[in-house]
Formats: structure tokens, C-alpha cells, sequence
């Protein structure tokens, strides 16, 4: 992995909730990395949902290995939040190529 490649930085948050007075969980997004990235695709689909169409903006991120990335974290990029979908290792332990949906409304 190439380091002049790394040209965009995307922050790795993960979803954690705390107890409030009332006794409600209260869920927040912390970080956890920030890093640097290669973004390799970026398309916008159009999905037929039971609600009718819907738009899909689908962002790969490549990253240097970072161990316990997984489908629940989420990451931040230019302030629009991106769910990971799918976390693909690249060769061994060298690289993460993270698949993501930018969420609608941020």
C-alpha cells in the first residue's frame, strides 16, 4: 500500500451507550481512529425499495491495517457519516478496504 495514495482522512467511530438518571441507555458515537485513506470508488445506485426508489451512494475506503474494525462501526468522512458494510483484509494484515453506504440526512 502505497503511502501517497493515503490522500484523504476519514475518522472510525464505534456505536457505545451509557446509562442515564432516568435508566435509559443513551447511545453515542465515539471515535476510535483517526487515519488516513485511498477512497477507490464512489457511485451512486438507485435501488427499488417498498417505499419506492431510493438512492445508495457507495464508498470504498482503504486503509492501513487497523484490528477490530467490524460491520458496526461506522466513519466519518468530509462530515457525512458512511456505515461499513463489509471490511475486507488486504494480503495479509497489510491493508483494510472498507465497503460503505453514505447515511441519507447527514
Amino acid at each position: 500500500m502505497r503511502a501517497g495514495r493515503l490522500d484523504r482522512s476519514i475518522t472510525i467511530q464505534r456505536s457505545t451507550y451509557e446509562i442515564d438518571p432516568a435508566g435509559s441507555p443513551v447511545y453515542t458515537w465515539t471515535d476510535i481512529a483517526t487515519v488516513r485513506a485511498e477512497i477507490v470508488q464512489a457511485s451512486t445506485e438507485e435501488f427499488i425499495r417498498s417505499y419506492g426508489a431510493s438512492d445508495e451512494t457507495l464508498v470504498i475506503f482503504r486503509i492501513r491495517f487497523l484490528d477490530g474494525v467490524t460491520n458496526a462501526d461506522r466513519v466519518t468522512f468530509e462530515g457525512e457519516h458512511h456505515n461499513i458494510k463489509e471490511v475486507k483484509e488486504i494480503r495479509r494484515r497489510r491493508g483494510l478496504e472498507l465497503r460503505t453506504v453514505r447515511v441519507a440526512g447527514t
